[in-house]
Formats: structure tokens, sequence, C-alpha cells
């Protein structure tokens, strides 16, 4: 058992924007997941794997054999994708066994069914088939997983907290799946001699004892287990003032972000830091805090290349159409109503 074990999250020698993103996933999955990248060996999947001792409990509801509904509640449990997934590993697909044995035809569900209110952890996401990349984000979007053999077809619920993880070095993610990732986070090596020296140790010293090293964290760690779940009943009731969703906004227009995503994610994970500081109101410094964890790597000099080229196309068009056509004078005519088509170009 000692070789499961995980390391403790607050373990972690520094560090602090990858704890803190991971944590505020976990008490408000509408950030839209969490991106880490980074080098090898700077802890990426270890502190993924860290989230099992804090993982919030979910609701879960099962019937007995005389049809009674009974309700537990279980700990969110940490799904892992394989780097060589198939695209029906992933999706789900026809129970061989079944096929072969029975002669009868059975969709079975895929990690993203067994990803269902779980913790979805895809490691070197930029090295995945494309074809698999497209189904997680299309169950992500979604919420479900639609899978499609021939005539048969079956809809399993797939409403998972996504964290990726990435290393530059292996080439870049496309902009259409970095999109897709609310947090977005750049571990760097540790610089400090003494903090290189102190991973080391305490590296060395969970190696010889695992047991032993995490029950010097299970206090800590038990304690922010506690503070998540507090978290997530504080959410609901977190208000994000006014002025303070301009603020949001006139940043995002400041630094020219084209997609529409990056709001959400920021006021959203401003929201969850507020309650992780058992708050009810968000502040200014929760949007300074969450600003850069949002807003990085958004910036897109191709989008703002795009833009200004249909720009100057529209106005060459209308110069010319100014040029050609002369107006004619005409009686105004009153309309009863404007057409939608005209509200909307109006608009």
């Amino acid at each position: 058992m000692d070789e499961v074990l995980p390391f403790p999250l607050l373990a972690l020698v520094g560090q602090p924007e990858l704890k803190t993103a991971l944590i505020l996933g976990l008490i408000n999955p509408q950030i839209g997941g969490v991106l880490i990248s980074g080098p090898y060996g700077v802890g990426k999947t270890t502190s993924v794997r860290g989230l099992l001792d804090i993982m919030p409990r979910r609701e879960q509801q099962w019937a007995d054999a005389e049809g009674t509904t009974h309700t537990s509640y279980e700990p969110m449990r940490l799904i892992e994708l394989p780097l060589n997934a198939r695209l029906e590993d992933v999706v789900g697909g026809i129970n061989e066994r079944v096929a072969i044995e029975q002669q009868r035809v059975i969709l079975d569900e895929g990690v993203l069914a067994l990803a269902h209110r779980n913790l979805l952890y895809v490691d070197e996401i930029n090295l995945l088939d494309p074809a698999v990349v497209k189904a997680i984000l299309d169950a992500a979007a979604q919420g479900r997983t639609l899978v499609r053999r021939g005539p048969m077809t079956r809809l399993f619920p797939s409403q998972f907290f996504l964290v990726g993880s990435m290393n530059p070095e292996e080439g870049p993610l496309r902009p259409q799946i970095l999109d897709r990732f609310g947090l977005r986070v750049w571990v760097m090596p540790l610089e400090d001699p003494q903090a290189r020296l102190e991973a080391y140790r305490r590296t060395r010293l969970f190696r010889t004892d695992p047991s032993a090293f995490r029950l010097a964290y299970a206090a800590q760690t038990s304690a922010l287990a506690e503070e998540v779940e507090a978290a997530r009943e504080i959410l609901p009731h977190v208000e994000i003032p006014p002025h303070l969703e301009e603020l949001a906004m006139n940043l995002v227009q400041t630094l020219k972000v084209p997609s529409q995503r990056a709001e959400i994610a920021l006021l959203e994970a401003a929201r969850a830091r507020a309650a992780a500081d058992f708050r009810d109101r968000v502040s200014e410094e929760d949007v300074r805090q969450i600003a850069p964890l949002a807003l990085r790597q958004r910036h897109s000099l191709q989008i703002d290349q795009y833009v200004c080229g249909n720009a100057d196309e529209y106005s060459q068009i209308n110069a010319a159409l100014d040029a050609l056509i002369t107006p004619a004078p005409t009686k105004p005519q009153r309309l009863r109503k404007r057409s939608t088509v005209r509200q909307i170009e109006d608009t």
C-alpha cells in the first residue's frame, strides 16, 4: 500500500501558484480546468496526485434490489488518462468480450464517463492524438459523451474537473485546446539552492517511509480538506461587486484578450478564492491575485493581425461602394415595424 500513497500536496517546496490553482479548481469546477506547464522534474504530476488527500466529497445515489434509492458521500476520484489511450478507450465502445461470447452488442462507457464528477488528469496533453483531445474537449464543454456505433447510441454524463500538464520542450498546445483551460500555471524550477536541497530531503524521507512522512503533514492536510469542503458550501453565496466586474472587463480589454472564456475564468476563480478565504464577497485583491493565472498566454498576435486585416477590407469595400453609388433623393417611408434583421444590423 505504501507504494501508492501520494506525496502530500502541502509538502511540495514552493510553487504557490500551482497549489493555489489546483485547490481553487476543486472548489469551483466552473473555472474551466487547470493547465500546468513546466520542464521535467518540477512536480507537475506529483502535485496533481497530492490532491487525493483533499478531494471533496460528492453525492452518490444508488438503488438496491428492491428499488429503494440510497444516498452516500464519497471523495472525488482521480482518473488518469494514459498517453497511449485509444479513442474507444476514452469515449467508449463495443464490449468485445460480450460480443464474442454472447453474440450481442453492448456499448460500454469510456474514461470520460468514469471521470463524471471526478478529476480527469491528462499528462503530456500536447502529445495526445488530436481525435482524443477533441473528444475530451467536447465532453468538458457539453457535460456528456455520446457513443455511437452504427445504429446504436448511448449517452453518458461526463462532467469533470480537467487538469492537463505538458512540457513546452515537446511542442506547443493548439490554441483551441489551450483556450479551454481556465487557469494556466508555469512551474518554474526552484532557483534557491536551499529550497532545492529541502525538496531533496523531503523526497528522500518520503521514499524511506511514506506513511511516517505523510503523518507529519496529516494535520495540515486534514485542515485543508475541511477548508475545501467549507469553501464549496460558501461558493454559491459569493457575490462580485459591480465595480470589480467592470475592473475585470477593462483588464481583459486592455490586454486585448479575444476569448470570452478569459473573464469567466478570472471571475469564477476570484469567487473561489473569496470562498476559500471564508468570504461571501470578492475583493480587489482576489482579482489581482487571480489575473496572472487566468489571463496569461491568452493574447494572440495572429488574431490581432486578422482583425486589422478585416477592418481594412471593410473600409475598402465601403469606400468603393460610396464611389460607385450616388444616393438618389427619395421620399422617406414610414415603416410600421423594423424587421428583426434590421434590428440586428442596427445594434
